[in-house]
């Protein structure tokens, strides 16, 4: 059973009746479901996953203390606690993981905070340019199960998509530094027969290749170990999928140097495809700096599109 599903289940079985019965005040001001971090929010969690931070549970997400107080807060985190231990096959853990409670009583402007640097869901232009997708990606996946007074379900639909001024001033950081590290640097570096020089230079160039491949999609990029994973599901040039983990896991020996340049080449070429399709780019070359340029030239807010063409780019 998926993550997503058993934590449904607990939910439907137990966690329902416990809200209904013993906090009926407070239900209009609590959302629960599963969002955050793991594997299990994404539906991408398998009998490896199990191995750690897996179990039953959910998360309850309460106002802050000026509407529901301490002592309500901990009589509802007793009464999560007393659920039972063992479902479906699975028992609940007694520690938390590394990273703090993923389940359980969870003050929502501590969580948004936590993740995202506000309270509210409010972000401006600079807030937006820093925050890792990761935790975008956390906050607005899973699934909410029962949301009192929608106010959860609002911010996560607010934060659904990318502003398009971020979401093209990220991109066209993200094409820049592909330009340089594959295009340019990597035979540089096999010339110069500095092979792990060389091997840096495909991981950047896999690095930022997949981030403008979710920014090409509108979609937020999960944490690294997920991303190649994630972007197998994606609508647009998820077919290159095959040719990245190609670049990353085939050796940086001097025999594959030209089959992998072919491969970064190939790459570029899909990229800019869907640039020029998404009518972002006025560039007219194969030449993936020239289109960074290009699509920063398109970012509307003149605040935004003068800051340095890297501001975007900070994961």
């Amino acid at each position: 059973m998926k993550g997503l599903d058993l934590s449904r289940k607990y939910y439907e079985t137990y966690g329902k009746k416990m809200l209904e019965d013993g906090f009926k005040d407070c239900l209009p001001f609590i959302s629960a479901g599963l969002v955050g971090s793991g594997s299990e929010v994404l539906g991408f969690d398998d009998e490896v996953s199990r191995d750690h931070d897996f179990e039953p549970g959910f998360c309850i997400f309460i106002p802050d203390e000026k509407v529901m107080d301490r002592k309500t807060a901990f009589q509802l985190e007793r009464a999560y606690a007393k659920l039972p231990e063992e479902f479906e096959g699975f028992k609940r853990q007694k520690i938390n993981p590394v990273g703090g409670a993923r389940h359980g009583v969870i003050r929502l402007e501590d969580f948004l905070m936590e993740k995202i640097g506000s309270r509210d869901g409010e972000l401006d232009a600079y807030t937006w340019l820093r925050i890792p997708t990761q935790y975008l990606c956390e906050v607005t996946k899973g699934e909410i199960f029962y949301d009192g007074d929608g106010k959860f379900t609002a911010i996560r639909e607010k934060l659904a998509m990318m502003p398009k001024d971020i979401r093209l001033k990220r991109l066209a950081g993200h094409l820049l530094l592909m330009s340089q590290s594959g295009q340019y640097n990597y035979r540089r570096m096999v010339e110069h027969k500095e092979l792990s020089g060389a091997g840096m230079c495909i991981y950047e160039y896999v690095k930022h290749a997949v981030a403008a491949i979710y920014l090409l999609n509108n979609e937020y990029m999960p944490y690294y170990k997920w991303q190649l994973r994630g972007l197998k599901n994606l609508d647009i040039l998820s077919e290159l999928a095959l040719p990245l983990e190609f670049l990353i896991t085939e050796s940086n020996d001097i025999s594959y140097v030209n089959e992998k340049y072919d491969r970064i080449e190939l790459i570029a070429t899909a990229v800019i495809e869907e640039l020029m399709s998404q009518g972002i780019t006025s560039a007219i070359c194969g030449d993936l700096e020239k289109h960074a340029y290009s699509v920063n030239d398109y970012v509307n807010d003149g605040n935004i599109r003068n800051l340095n063409i890297l501001s975007g780019v900070g994961e």
